[in-house]
């Protein structure tokens, strides 16, 4: 399972790298991961200090640092 969240991880860093500022529901839909796994590769990179979480008035959208 480490595995599969670490990978999902990989996978929303890329994302995110490539497309800039993203809602969260947008990245679960974009990655080859379940919902869960993909919440929890954002955990992942929100522990590591890796993302950057903005409240907006329709949801939270996530960047990289």
């Amino acid at each position: 399972m480490i595995e599969e969240i670490g990978t999902a991880a990989g996978e929303i860093w890329n994302l995110l790298n490539e497309r800039g500022e993203l809602s969260i529901t947008g990245v679960v839909k974009e990655i080859n991961a379940s919902q869960s796994t993909a919440y929890m590769g954002l955990g992942w990179l929100a522990r590591e200090n890796k993302l950057e979480f903005v409240k907006k008035s329709r949801g939270v959208l996530v960047k990289l640092r």
